[in-house]
């Protein structure tokens, strides 16, 4: 019997997964979770064989439990509505076992599942697609500076922080806005957030 835990916050959601797995007859629906807080803690108490999370959620997201859960013996398999590059960079970074998309046939999620308790991995087809199109075009330097604006400092704090002067800063944000194709520190932020490129 495989041996499942759900976390969704989306309650009709997490609810419909659950009876929809449980009518598999090698599943078994042995704990469901409404944030991540709540899934790490079920993982660690029921140890199932899959946990099925969603990324966007509250307390801790799908993506910062699958780090924290990272080796363990419990597979994880990511379930959203975001085809992100950079939440897909994650996961996979994490050792996840799927990443599926919600809109896919409710089918596919019990067959995913055996395929991933054999040890193979899926990943959403347009997923792979969009992580050979899109590289993130900021440097190491170039993120550290725009994660330290999304954070509310200012030039003068950011130059502080990172040893440079000023006059340095501002033309890393300069070459920034001119790598996301923005005009401005907000939408450069929201450019950002959107691929889902900020760790």
């Amino acid at each position: 019997m495989i041996r499942i835990v759900i976390a969704e916050d989306q309650r009709m959601l997490l609810g419909a997964l659950g009876s929809l797995l449980d009518l598999e007859e090698d599943m078994e629906v042995v704990g469901k979770a409404s944030n991540g807080e709540e899934a790490l803690a079920l993982v660690h108490r029921l140890q199932p064989d899959i946990c099925i999370m969603d990324i966007e959620m509250p307390v801790k997201s799908g993506l910062d439990v699958a780090e924290e859960l990272k080796g363990h013996s419990c597979r994880i398999i990511i379930l959203t509505t975001f085809a992100r590059t950079g939440y897909f960079e994650r996961a996979r970074k994490a050792g996840v076992g799927g990443y599926l998309l919600k809109d896919s046939p409710s089918e596919d999620l019990a067959s995913s599942i055996r395929i991933i308790m054999d040890g193979r991995r899926i990943y959403a087809p347009e997923l792979v697609d969009m992580a050979f199109e899109e590289e993130n075009p900021l440097t190491d330097r170039e993120k550290q500076v725009l994660s330290l604006v999304a954070d509310g400092k200012n030039t003068k704090e950011i130059a502080n922080e990172l040893f440079i002067t000023t006059g340095t800063v501002r033309n890393y944000i300069s070459v920034i806005l001119d790598k996301l194709d923005v005009s401005n520190r907000i939408e450069a932020i929201s450019r950002f957030k959107e691929k889902g490129w900020f760790k």
